[in-house]
């Protein structure tokens, strides 16, 4: 026979194995060595035109976070330079100029996400011989998610009209977004100069190939 107390703990062992199947996808992965995004890109890249000396341009909000900027930089560089992009020579003006970004989201969980409300409110319980009303529905632990976001922005430097804009993102349980930066601009730059407008899914690599 089965109580009340052990039917919890038994919703309770259910609600928690379910979080911890999450979190094993919390890095939007289709596997544990691979990354899916949704890319979506625009602009007009000249056909045929290949690749080109580049410079990254800082917006001024930028120039306070030299740190955060550099690791942007440092996780993009070998995306651009797959894509066919060079850094400028030391002295020498850049055809093109581009700007990296990132940002993460979180999404706030209702109040009624809170484990104390157990998913369920008063019921019968069904199946059993206890009679009257208690807890019924299952208990839920489910943490907040990030949304992770890159964009890539490229312009022609003489006259500064935007020729190519990637954006990549994913969604998971961890807020940490460097591990992510360079598989992220992987997925936005990996059909380029494919440009459509509409959502993609694309999966790249955790690590670089």
């Amino acid at each position: 026979m089965q109580t009340p107390t052990h039917w919890l703990r038994r919703s309770a062992v259910i609600g928690v194995t379910a979080v911890m199947s999450a979190l094993l996808l919390g890095t939007g992965c289709a596997s544990f060595d691979q990354l899916s995004a949704d890319v979506s890109t625009f602009g007009q890249w000249p056909a045929g035109r290949s690749g080109g000396s580049y410079a990254f341009d800082h917006l001024p909000s930028q120039q306070a976070q030299a740190e955060a900027v550099q690791a942007l930089e440092s996780a993009a560089a070998p995306v651009l330079a797959k894509a066919g992009f060079r850094p400028v020579a030391v002295g020498a003006t850049p055809d093109l100029l581009v700007q990296v970004g990132a940002r993460v989201s979180r999404t706030e969980r209702s109040p009624w996400d809170d484990p104390m409300w157990f998913h369920g409110g008063f019921g019968v319980w069904h199946n059993s011989p206890w009679r009257g009303y208690g807890w019924g529905g299952t208990l839920r632990l489910e943490p907040p998610r990030y949304d992770r976001e890159v964009a890539v922005l490229i312009r022609e430097r003489s006259s500064g009209q935007p020729l190519f804009e990637a954006r990549a993102s994913s969604e998971g349980f961890s807020s940490r977004t460097e591990p992510l930066l360079a598989p992220l601009f992987a997925a936005a730059m990996a059909d380029f100069p494919r440009v459509d407008g509409q959502p993609r899914r694309v999966t790249v690599p955790l690590t670089p190939r």
